[in-house]
């Protein structure tokens, strides 16, 4: 574990370096070709590093911060784009924003309509999701005797609620150092009423935000000119779709250190199908849409089927989910034994 927590601080040192070259040189680069080419070595080493890590939630993690957002956000950043430009105050902020999947949450005005999507999770809320977690931690030293689809089910909550989780304490330690609030990155997914309400309002919405400026404005405003741009923008969408199931498979890959099967992306690619024919039902017919419950349950039963099918195979294959439940509770131990000595 210490050794671990060694690889972890070289690589987040030297992400830090990295950022810091980009501020403080990158930046001086007019934008375009020059800036990207200067950014481009350090894009390299973001895909490189999670290389050094080998525990699971650590190693996925760095994954998903530096290969993924912080090389995204500095691509965006080489035209002016993104959440980089303006270029941020300071080198701190710099680097929470290249990083971490965060936005800084606005002041409403007294007479602005309260948006539930930029409000706080509740306590109360938080609390309940954590006690959840950490019940089905234990639950799992019964899955020899609970029926094969109740497991699976427990599977894609247990994937939920840490990404969440994990997610959130990022969140809070990133708004602690900023001293600034920020929006929430999820928003009660198990709510959505469609699958473009799933995948582009409440799931992972910080990762959205940047598929949405990274791959779909940029192809749909490629493809306008080729197709009419209801056609463009559902381009855009399977784009988004298949970069993210791409995205996880290099996820999958520092996890497990096997040579991708393309089953994951098949499922980012089957949700990129079903959501642009959702579109085009909604824009050609005169769509009554069913009861929230209904339409709710049908999301969840897809996502949760088609996860099943294409998503979780690979994980369980390789003992994925045994590795994260033993690493949880690790930490869960190290966190009651350091609790008793403090107390004693």
């Amino acid at each position: 574990m210490e050794e671990e927590l060694r690889n972890l601080s070289k690589v987040w040192i030297f992400a830090l370096i990295s950022i810091s070259y980009c501020y403080i040189i990158s930046s001086r680069i007019s934008k375009g070709v020059l800036r990207l080419l200067s950014i481009i070595p350090v894009c390299i080493l973001f895909l490189a590093l999670p290389l050094f890590i080998s525990s699971l939630h650590f190693s996925g993690s760095s994954t998903l911060f530096l290969s993924w957002l912080a090389n995204f956000n500095l691509l965006l950043f080489a035209f002016d784009q993104g959440p980089l430009c303006p270029l941020p105050s300071n080198l701190c902020r710099f680097f929470c924003f290249a990083c971490f999947p965060i936005k800084v949450r606005q002041k409403a005005s007294p007479n602005a309509i309260t948006n539930r999507k930029n409000e706080p999770m509740p306590k109360w809320v938080l609390a309940v999701k954590v006690l959840v977690f950490g019940v089905l931690l234990h639950v799992y030293g019964y899955k020899d005797v609970l029926p094969r689809f109740v497991v699976l089910a427990l599977y894609c909550l247990h994937i939920y609620l840490e990404a969440e989780l994990v997610l959130v304490f990022v969140g809070a330690v990133v708004s602690t150092l900023l001293g600034c609030d920020i929006e929430p990155v999820f928003n009660e997914p198990y709510l959505a009423t469609s699958l473009q309400d799933f995948w582009s309002r409440r799931w992972n919405l910080m990762v959205s935000a940047v598929l949405r400026s990274a791959v779909h404005i940029p192809v749909q405003r490629f493809f306008t000119r080729f197709f009419r741009a209801n056609i463009a923008v559902l381009v855009g969408v399977m784009a988004s779709f298949l970069v993210s199931g791409l995205m996880h498979e290099l996820i999958y890959f520092y996890a497990i250190r096997l040579p991708p099967t393309w089953e994951v992306t098949c499922f980012f690619v089957l949700q990129g199908v079903a959501t642009t024919s959702e579109i085009v039902v909604k824009r050609t017919l005169r769509w009554t849409p069913p009861h929230r419950a209904v339409s709710g349950l049908a999301v969840m039963a897809f996502v949760s089927v088609t996860g099943v099918w294409l998503f979780l195979p690979q994980l369980l294959r390789n003992n994925v989910h045994e590795r994260a439940t033993g690493e949880c509770l690790l930490v869960i131990d190290f966190a009651k034994r350091k609790l008793f000595i403090s107390s004693s």
